[in-house]
């Protein structure tokens, strides 16, 4: 039998222009994190904060 699934795909969206520009997997056992990287945004063409967005 599979097991239930602890991991789930998210979107990483730039907090200045909305774009969302990464994709990733977090754990989310024990609930969704909440947090806030500095990643490259191409639109901005510099490093800027990216938030967690579900599609």
């Amino acid at each position: 039998m599979a097991k239930a699934q602890k991991r789930e795909y998210i979107w990483l969206e730039c907090k200045e222009c909305g774009e969302r520009n990464y994709r990733t997997e977090v754990n989310v056992q024990g609930g969704t994190p909440k947090f806030e990287l500095k990643k490259y945004c191409k639109r901005e063409r510099k490093h800027t904060a990216h938030k967690i967005r579900r599609k």
